[in-house]
């Protein structure tokens, strides 16, 4: 049998509950230098990065840049409530983290 990508399950309607914890757990975790970049760096090619924790970018009339990133935290509480709503949860998602390292 085929495996389908997320992007397949996603526009079939089809996500997992470990296609989401997944998710979850890349936003609660990630690194967020691309959105410095992309403040810190007016050239740099949006297309090429990783703005996924970006929230908010304000800029000033006195050019100070404010950014903000997704609450971690509210990422963290979703992830857990995730996977303890029943024993299987982070088995599932452990699975899933296998099978895409693999």
């Amino acid at each position: 049998m085929k495996e389908t990508t997320l992007k397949q399950r996603i526009r079939a309607g089809k996500l997992t509950r470990a296609d989401v914890a997944k998710r979850l757990a890349e936003l609660a975790y990630g690194e967020a230098n691309d959105c410095t970049v992309l403040v810190l760096d007016p050239e740099a090619d949006i297309r090429k990065l990783d703005l996924s924790l970006l929230s908010e970018v304000k800029r000033s009339e006195k050019g100070a840049v404010e950014v903000k990133l997704l609450d971690r935290l509210k990422a963290l509480e979703m992830l857990t409530a995730l996977t303890e709503e029943d024993g299987d949860g982070m088995a599932e998602f452990l699975r899933a983290l296998n099978r895409e390292e693999g």
